[in-house]
């Protein structure tokens, strides 16, 4: 993985952070919070996308498939995170 790729995940991560932030409105951590939940989401998204066999989910790349993996990752990411957090 070229460091291009690793940027624009990171792009994509944030602007998914963001984008469930919004989604899951009360369970965030605030901008920057969600942010980086994002990121990682962005990652778990990915992941799961594969695990389920989403051939259409490609990372790396800036456009409607991996922007709804990356949301759909971080909304599950920040999903747990909530319910870790209020434990």
């Amino acid at each position: 993985m070229d460091i291009t790729s690793i940027l624009i995940w990171l792009a994509l991560g944030a602007v998914a952070g963001f984008i469930a932030g919004q989604i899951m409105k009360g369970r965030g951590f605030g901008i920057v919070g969600n942010i980086i939940v994002g990121i990682l989401g962005s990652f778990l998204g990915g992941w799961l996308a594969g695990v389920l066999g989403i051939g259409a989910a490609q990372t790396g790349g800036f456009n409607v498939a991996s922007i709804l993996t990356a949301v759909g990752g971080a909304v599950v990411l920040l999903f747990v995170a909530g319910l870790i957090k209020k434990s």
